[in-house]
């Protein structure tokens, strides 16, 4: 179902973060969005942007990223990809593989929560310098037994199908996020990250395929994909990319 009226994705305007997967998802489509928080203020743009959203009057989101569709406002990634999806044909029609996608993306979810936790294992009001040796400590656990964990089973996921996408030969959203996991992690822990997708050939090649599909492809080399930064989910400090 294509819609001639801009989505409106509300997100913090300097990085990827957990909107990333959000906006993979309307380039791949073709679909038309306004990233709200990076118009300028005067534009009704900015954080004020985000700002008036969280506290806009009813169930107002708890945080973004969330997304505006006509009257409906829809908050966290796998639920706003839960509704894009059949609409952009992103996801095949049946029952269940909508649910599995919606797991998956949910597991997507888990692991940006834990790469988030690496750098701020304490408190995400603290800054990283604060915490640096719980960090490590932390990093070296998941960096020896989560990482391996998640992109495994998300080896066995691409595994579970002939095609060269995770629903067969059409690409799913699901897969867009599998490729932004890849991305992220590249940047944040390279030298562990290169020894685990070793291991996981089909996820190497579904990232690689994602990064060259046309839509990807002209929007990484946009101005609107932002670069990884040390302010976002994925972040490098070489101290933590430990093997």
């Amino acid at each position: 179902m294509k819609t001639s009226v801009p989505y409106e994705l509300f997100y913090w305007p300097a990085i990827q973060g957990r909107g990333e997967p959000v906006r993979l998802a309307l380039e791949e489509a073709g679909a038309p969005y306004v990233d709200v928080a990076r118009r300028p203020e005067a534009e009704g743009g900015g954080i004020p942007a985000i700002m008036k959203g969280l506290h806009a009057p009813g169930i107002a989101p708890f945080a973004p990223p969330f997304l505006r569709s006509g009257d409906l406002v829809i908050a966290h990634v796998a639920n706003i990809l839960a509704y894009l999806a059949p609409r952009h044909a992103l996801v095949p029609e049946d029952e269940a593989s909508r649910l599995h996608a919606n797991q998956l993306q949910l597991t997507v979810t888990d692991l940006f929560a834990e790469v988030h936790d690496t750098h701020h294992p304490i408190a995400s009001g603290l800054y990283y310098e604060d915490q640096k040796p719980e960090a490590r400590r932390r990093t070296e656990h998941f960096v020896r037994e989560r990482i391996p964990k998640y992109l495994g089973y998300f080896e066995r996921a691409l595994g579970a199908n002939d095609g060269p996408h995770l629903f067969g030969e059409d690409v799913s959203y699901v897969d867009l996020s599998f490729f932004q996991v890849v991305a992220g992690l590249r940047y944040a822990f390279p030298r562990a990250t290169a020894r685990v997708l070793a291991n996981t050939p089909k996820l190497a090649a579904l990232a690689a395929r994602i990064e060259s599909r046309p839509r990807i492809a002209a929007y990484l080399a946009s101005p609107r994909r932002m670069a990884f930064n040390e302010d976002g989910v994925f972040r490098r400090y070489p101290e933590l990319d430990v093997t």
